[in-house]
């Protein structure tokens, strides 16, 4: 890569959208977003402390300590202040002229002038080409377009054009070619082999002019180059954790000490030295309530670089929602990140016969990080909330010391059901039944992916998981926030199972009460998810989808379309798949696969 243009991505949109190696249309340029080390300077971005989430994300990088994590810089809004933002590299390096004419010039960085080209003596703007190679590791290239149009033969220097025959946009009626008499269709360049796109040359320009490495690694196989249009929706997957702050004693001491650590407690070295640090006020403030065995020990630990216990995400978070008797948390100081109360359950019947909790979580903190990213296809985090390790991933940074996270507060309401009940039902014929025509198109979509090994999440996922859309629906009506603002998480354990649906934002949307009031009358909304439920306005084209049939390929939903169950993809865990509303309530087409009948109709 030679000579190319730096912009910047500001704050705002760096929070919500961006990572490093996404690709952004700027108002006059086209631009990937540049590696961490590029970044601000680590000293310059606050520190977000959530030791549990660190510990998880050195789990999946494969580091011995802890990760920092770190948000974007708070950015002034005075003019005069200079502007503050992330590094971003121009890319594509191949334009297309705007010229008046069916074949329009196909020219190279090194050929502009301020953006534009030369025609006939006149200046005329050129724009970013849209297409450009990837391969599924996450490298990221210009298309050879000289080596593609000649299909890889000879050296011809002559200019070289691109031509749209057609109006649909469809890539066979785009046409690249030399003045030479060659030329070829970009739907050739969507086919495997040699003469397409050959392969991957394992660039990564968002790590720089040197950044690139071998395709496959040193030993492994070179995948093939694919080809990639920069603005559609598979050209970027972050890959990211989240986890909510719980008040578990062993989060409270990790969190303390990592507040003051770099500055303070990393040069205590006895547990003498202790008390003389605990004198300063930053340090005071931070350990107050912890003791000094606690801190101590949590001090040699980080010394010696012991992993902390690095349980299962969604496992701390279930055992903690369950253990709330009356009250867990502080509800005096606003400052806490974690408040939960447990909503007593009156004599009850229908549907609410199958809840056996409901817990009110007035206050909850979310914090979110990015540890790495994919192309092509989104590799997301299983039903436990665990990113699989045996995942090639693009890195964020050539060497990365810390990760992009954000942290969110809000509110929700966590359900759990009657495990009894979901234990009756999975031996119901029908219930069987239908989990083997669910498995089925799992393994179908299974063979048909690039995926490393894992199971089907199982029918009580599935339930809780269509359940969960059914009531978000529902509730979103009448509790004062969008769709899409709501977001749920799925609780399958043992002898476990539990939706909790929130909300977490980093303005004021996050914390309207409007979830917690919605508790108070879970029976009223679940009565009216279940009979939104039970006709779709697709029926009987969608109670008639078969998973296991290949249908357009929806291998992994049962009875579930826009009509009913598919919600905002923010909202939803899994990207909207593992769903079935027959497992929720009867369709229109019977079975006897639904959770809700009998008693709970």
């Amino acid at each position: 890569m030679k000579k190319r243009h730096h912009g910047e991505i500001r704050r705002s949109q760096l929070v919500r959208t961006f990572g490093p190696g996404a690709m952004v249309d700027l108002p006059n340029h086209s631009v990937v977003v540049s590696g961490l080390d590029s970044w601000f300077p680590a000293s310059e971005m606050p520190t977000i402390v959530e030791e549990r989430l660190s510990l998880k994300v050195a789990s999946v990088l494969g580091h011995g300590k802890p990760v920092p994590l770190k948000g974007p810089p708070v950015v002034s809004d005075d003019e005069r202040t200079p502007a503050t933002g992330v590094p971003a590299f121009q890319f594509p390096e191949w334009f297309v002229v705007q010229v008046n004419a069916k074949r329009r010039p196909l020219v190279h960085l090194e050929s502009l002038d301020k953006g534009k080209y030369e025609v006939d003596r006149k200046k005329v703007p050129a724009v970013p080409v849209r297409f450009v190679q990837a391969c599924v590791l996450g490298h990221l290239s210009d298309i050879d377009w000289r080596g593609f149009i000649h299909m890889y033969r000879g050296d011809c220097s002559r200019p070289i054009w691109m031509e749209e025959r057609g109006s649909s946009g469809d890539l066979a009626d785009v046409v690249v070619g030399c003045d030479c008499g060659a030329e070829r269709s970009m739907a050739q360049a969507t086919r495997r082999g040699a003469e397409s796109l050959g392969e991957c040359a394992g660039r990564r320009p968002w790590l720089g002019r040197h950044g690139g490495e071998r395709c496959g690694g040193e030993n492994g196989k070179r995948q093939l180059a694919r080809l990639l249009v920069r603005s559609a929706s598979d050209a970027y997957f972050p890959q990211v954790l989240s986890v909510i702050s719980l008040p578990d004693r062993g989060s409270v001491v990790r969190d303390a000490v990592a507040k003051v650590w770099e500055n303070f407690l990393s040069l205590v070295e006895e547990a003498g030295e202790l008390v003389k640090e605990k004198k300063r006020p930053a340090v005071k403030a931070a350990l107050e309530g912890l003791t000094d065995e606690e801190v101590w020990a949590e001090i040699e630990r980080r010394r010696t670089g012991a992993p902390a216990q690095t349980e299962k995400i969604k496992e701390v978070e279930l055992a903690t929602l369950l253990s709330v008797k009356e009250k867990l948390g502080d509800d005096v100081h606003s400052g806490h990140d974690f408040l939960a109360r447990r909503l007593p359950l009156e004599a009850t019947t229908g549907p609410m016969m199958a809840i056996e909790r409901v817990v009110l979580v007035d206050r909850l903190r979310e914090v979110t990080a990015q540890v790495g990213f994919t192309r092509f296809e989104a590799q997301t985090a299983d039903i436990d909330g665990e990113l699989s390790l045996d995942v090639r991933t693009a890195p964020l940074a050539a060497e990365v010391k810390w990760v992009p996270a954000v942290e969110n507060r809000g509110e929700g309401i966590f359900l759990a059901l009657d495990p009894a009940r979901i234990g009756a039902w999975l031996e119901r014929p029908g219930v069987v039944e239908r989990g083997s025509r669910l498995s089925r198109g799992f393994e179908r979509w299974k063979a048909a992916h690039r995926k490393p090994a894992m199971p089907f999440p199982g029918l009580p996922y599935v339930l809780l998981h269509s359940l969960s859309h059914l009531l978000l629906t529902a509730v979103s009506l009448d509790c004062g926030y969008a769709t899409s603002s709501i977001r749920e998480r799925i609780y399958v354990g043992a002898e476990a199972f539990g939706i909790l649906l929130y909300t977490s934002s980093p303005d004021a949307e996050g914390t309207l009460g409007g979830l917690v009031e919605v508790g108070r009358n879970l029976g009223r909304h679940l009565s009216r998810a279940l009979e939104l439920a039970r006709l779709c306005s697709n029926d009987p084209v969608c109670a008639g989808h078969r998973p296991d049939s290949g249908h357009e390929e929806r291998f992994l939903t049962g009875a579930a379309c826009h009509g009913c169950l598919l919600v905002p993809e923010p909202s939803c865990e899994n990207r909207n798949d593992f769903l079935d509303r027959a497992l929720v309530v009867r369709t229109v087409l019977g079975g006897d696969a639904a959770f809700f009948a009998g008693d709970l109709a």
